[in-house]
């Protein structure tokens, strides 16, 4: 376990690391050597090509005839016009302007009126994957992409679970969003929704790139919504013994996130994952990926007769997050800088954990320009410069 940096330090000999560190966690990018979701599933359709963006770079998915996903920078290498508006044909993409087609390595396989003699620079390619209905790519150093974890998403594909897919666009830095979700004390944002509770942590543990914590809650106030019945898994109005109380299990792994619930038992009977991925190159705004997997009663089709309910619910609790880490980002660009006086422990290793895993701002885009260089040169065989 490692003990926690003061705020806003980043540790020394981390990837990437100034010999003055940041001080501002809002100015440090997420590290683009990590599987990231750029799409659900269903977006890409077969034969359509889909643009989506990864902090600034902009990125075409492509479903080609058999199924397979494959994802390039979308540009022709010709005009730098995007390949998202070309045509997919077969197992390749097609230009739009010139027909200029690329195969899944991003290599340029057929220029209509030049022939495929003498064929001129591709595309860089990225790895891409598919799993629990979401388009993965890694964005950072290909080199990285086959060693590096992938996240787990067995709840999602587990028919004991039911699981509903979420997310959309937040005007907000990804490191909002990870301490919304780690910090349960601000259940009084949520008195409307959920009544008065109070959140009470039993205790945090870290490791190299993960921090986590456990929580239990207490209704001081108010009844349980049914919404929240379902997510909790217990009856309204139900008041469990002391010791015998669900416990949350929320853990930043970086650069996910999860939150767990389990009954006294160990029984696990809510699963959420979630991801956040930074849409402009300032990453002033994040798309938020999330998989929630509830377990199956006894009896499954009450879950599903009451499921509108839960999605309700859930959107209500999510507005509000969303409203609440927009504000704090507002306040930040008013301010120019991090003022916040953080106090609870918990958040302040999460700050040096997102400080030590992430990259000075620009040092991601910079090395990625140079990995594209460097594709360019070993798909065409090119001296190097």
């Amino acid at each position: 376990m490692h003990a926690a940096l003061p705020q806003g330090e980043q540790e020394a000999g981390s990837i990437d690391a100034p010999s003055r560190p940041p001080r501002d966690l809002r100015r440090v990018d997420i590290h683009p050597d990590h599987w990231y979701p750029l799409a659900w599933s269903r977006e890409v359709k077969a034969g359509r090509a889909h643009g989506v963006r990864f902090a600034g770079d902009p990125i075409v998915l492509v479903r080609t005839a058999s199924g397979k996903v494959f994802a390039l920078e979308d540009r022709c290498a010709h005009r730098q016009v995007p390949l998202s508006a070309g045509v997919v044909d077969g197992e390749s993409i097609r230009c739009c302007y010139h027909g200029w087609t690329y195969d899944c390595t991003g290599r340029c396989i057929d220029v209509p009126y030049l022939g495929r003699e003498r064929l001129p620079n591709g595309v860089r390619a990225y790895p891409c994957r598919e799993a629990g209905g979401l388009v993965f790519v890694f964005p950072g150093d290909p080199a990285l992409a086959e060693g590096a974890k992938f996240p787990d998403l067995v709840s999602a594909t587990d028919r004991a679970y039911k699981t509903r897919r979420f997310g959309r666009a937040v005007n907000c830095h990804y490191s909002f969003m990870h301490e919304n979700l780690m910090d349960m004390n601000h259940q009084f944002l949520h008195r409307r929704q959920m009544g008065s509770m109070r959140a009470r942590s039993l205790g945090r543990r870290r490791g190299e790139d993960w921090i986590e914590v456990d929580y239990t809650f207490a209704r001081e106030a108010g009844k349980q919504p049914i919404g929240e019945a379902l997510v909790f898994g217990q009856k309204r109005g139900a008041k469990p013994a002391d010791g015998q109380k669900d416990v949350m299990t929320v853990r930043t792994e970086y650069p996910y996130q999860t939150l767990k619930i389990r009954t006294k038992d160990d029984t696990m009977v809510m699963d959420l994952w979630i991801a956040y991925v930074p849409l402009d190159a300032e990453q002033r705004t994040n798309r938020t990926f999330g998989l929630l997997s509830i377990r199956r009663p006894k009896v499954p089709v009450l879950l599903d007769a009451a499921w509108p309910l839960l999605v309700w619910f859930t959107e209500r609790i999510f507005k509000e997050d969303r409203w609440i880490v927009e504000r704090e980002q507002e306040a930040h660009d008013r301010q120019g800088a991090d003022h916040n006086h953080e106090v609870f422990p918990v958040i302040n290793d999460l700050r040096a954990l997102l400080m030590e895993r992430g990259v000075p701002h620009g040092a991601g885009r910079n090395s990625g320009d140079t990995r594209r260089i460097h594709f360019i040169q070993q798909v065409q065989d090119l001296p190097a410069s």
